[in-house]
């Protein structure tokens, strides 16, 4: 069974299928759909396919991939998504992702919750390497993914499919020993 995660304002917990409506709510949203493939669910149903397979993934015992949903930890207000999703056991990587609600956005929030994610690849789970990409548009997100020490790797052209067309993508990494050092 996957663990919570804490960090000095948050609690980071693996989401459930109790969790359907505050994610859909999060995913239903234009301003989290911006730069998000994925695209607004057209239903409750929709989402619940989506979330399924992540609430799969987080109890199959395998722990390849890990979801969790943010929460205050003084409110218990839902923040949002943060994920860390495992690739090659060889070559110690995974990739991270992170979706939080508008009223939450500017407030460090997304900074800590990557922060102790990333802590949790390298300490626990003994990665060497960890990945993040985001729209070239995307300012906050590039902000928090650099305040967190990942290094801006690479773009990508053209890869991403959102609904105003086709957009280029910032690779970004880390590694474990640029994560110590910090």
């Amino acid at each position: 069974m996957i663990t919570e995660l804490e960090s000095d304002r948050l609690v980071l917990i693996p989401i459930t299928i109790l969790d359907l409506e505050k994610i859909h709510a999060l995913h239903s949203l234009p301003e989290t759909d911006q730069y998000n493939t994925l695209g607004i669910p057209e239903s409750l149903e929709e989402t619940q396919t989506i979330i399924q397979d992540w609430v799969d993934k987080n109890s199959n015992g395998l722990y390849r991939n890990f979801v969790f949903k943010i929460e205050s930890k003084e409110t218990k207000d839902f923040i949002g998504l943060i994920a860390i999703n495992l690739g090659s056991e060889k070559y110690k990587i995974a990739e991270v992702w992170y979706k939080l609600l508008p009223n939450f956005w500017k407030n460090g929030y997304a900074t800590e919750a990557l922060n102790r994610v990333l802590e949790f690849g390298f300490k626990s789970l003994g990665l060497h390497r960890i990945e993040a990409g985001c729209a070239v548009e995307n300012i906050g997100s590039i902000r928090v993914l650099e305040k967190v020490g990942m290094t801006r790797e690479g773009r990508k052209r053209k890869v991403l499919p959102l609904k105003y067309g086709w957009t280029d993508n910032f690779s970004f990494a880390i590694l474990e020993e640029d994560f110590n050092s910090n």
